[in-house]
């Protein structure tokens, strides 16, 4: 397998495949580098590398990326920062790579646009199963028993949902991926309570490998981005059965 210097941001593993996963690794631990290059060695992988935040961050920003496994201690600028950045201008899948046993920096990763998170140590069948996981993760297309009307317009909120933007009071939202996901799923069909399975499902995919705590930290997000400064929230918890628009 060849070995072809991408720049001064990192280092990429090119197949002989066509349209491999192109995936960015920032992790500043050598350990771990060779851990993750030895586990992504297939040809379907195409494997850039940098060691800092920065350099992560002028990686994928010059590349194209499908996922992203970032280490949350880096040693010039803090993963969860990184996060932010890239969340602002890339829609790669973000996977958080982590040491850290506290709970909460998985939680504020999850809620600055991560889409999951592998804690070390990790094995290889762990971390390929993930990134294959968020990958089969559909984004936009059609879903089975959609509205068929792709302008919705529930009360002052419109989504717009071949545009994938949302607005209230005519004022657009800013949505992460995962966020207008939920949001699409649920203003398909308004008073419709989605359990956590088909909610996985629908917009986590088939196949997703994880626990469901993401699907309360996103959709806690995405409340605090579309619900009134007062009044009860637009997406309403069914206790013991799951969630639904208004």
């Amino acid at each position: 397998m060849d070995l072809v210097v991408t720049g001064a941001c990192g280092v990429m593993e090119s197949g002989s495949v066509s349209s491999p996963i192109s995936v960015a690794l920032i992790e500043d631990s050598a350990e771990f580098r060779t851990v993750v290059r030895h586990t992504l060695k297939e040809d379907r992988y195409r494997l850039h590398v940098a060691t800092t935040g920065r350099e992560g961050i002028e990686l994928v920003r010059q590349n194209s990326i499908d996922v992203i496994i970032l280490d949350l201690s880096l040693p010039d600028v803090d993963g969860l920062d990184v996060c932010r950045e890239i969340r602002a201008f890339s829609n790669a899948y973000i996977i958080m790579l982590t040491g850290r046993v506290d709970e909460v920096d998985r939680v504020i990763g999850l809620r600055l646009g991560a889409d999951d998170y592998v804690t070390k140590p990790f094995s290889s069948p762990e971390l390929v199963a993930r990134i294959d996981a968020v990958m089969r993760r559909p984004r936009s297309a059609p879903q089975p028993g959609d509205n068929d009307n792709d302008h919705r317009v529930l009360g002052e909120v419109v989504v717009d949902v071949p545009g994938r933007e949302a607005r209230i009071d005519g004022e657009l939202i800013k949505l992460t991926k995962i966020e207008f996901d939920l949001l699409e799923a649920f203003t398909s069909a308004p008073k419709v309570v989605f359990t956590r399975d088909l909610l996985l499902e629908r917009v986590w995919g088939p196949n997703w490998y994880g626990d469901d705590h993401v699907i309360d930290v996103h959709i806690a997000n995405l409340r605090r981005k579309i619900d009134p400064p007062t009044g009860s929230s637009r997406i309403k918890t069914v206790r013991g059965v799951g969630y639904r628009w208004g």
